[in-house]
């Protein structure tokens, strides 16, 4: 997929879900949209997992500071802050 951006990428789907919710096109052309529609899901979900992340990681930082630390994602991006060191009782799961 040629380089997006998030808010490109959810007009972009919602366009899509427009045109297959209105009916009227044909099968492969409902495929190839529902294939692009399933690729920029993806995308999003995980730009979204991204931003969870550095929240996560900003969130973390007890000393008073407001400071992002870098990360590793899936693609092999550098990674620090330890999901492992969580307190009992923490809810570390957001809703998306």
């Amino acid at each position: 997929m040629a380089e997006q951006n998030f808010e490109k990428a959810l007009e972009d789907l919602e366009k899509i879900v427009g045109r297959l919710e209105e009916g009227g096109a044909s099968l492969n052309e409902s495929l190839a949209l529902f294939e692009k529609g399933v690729q920029l899901a993806r995308f999003l979900r995980k730009e979204l997992e991204k931003a969870e992340k550095k929240i996560e990681i900003l969130m973390k930082n007890t000393n008073g500071e407001v400071k992002a630390e870098p990360f590793e994602s899936d693609s092999g991006e550098p990674e620090t802050g330890d999901d492992d060191q969580s307190e009992p009782g923490d809810n570390n799961t957001l809703p998306f």
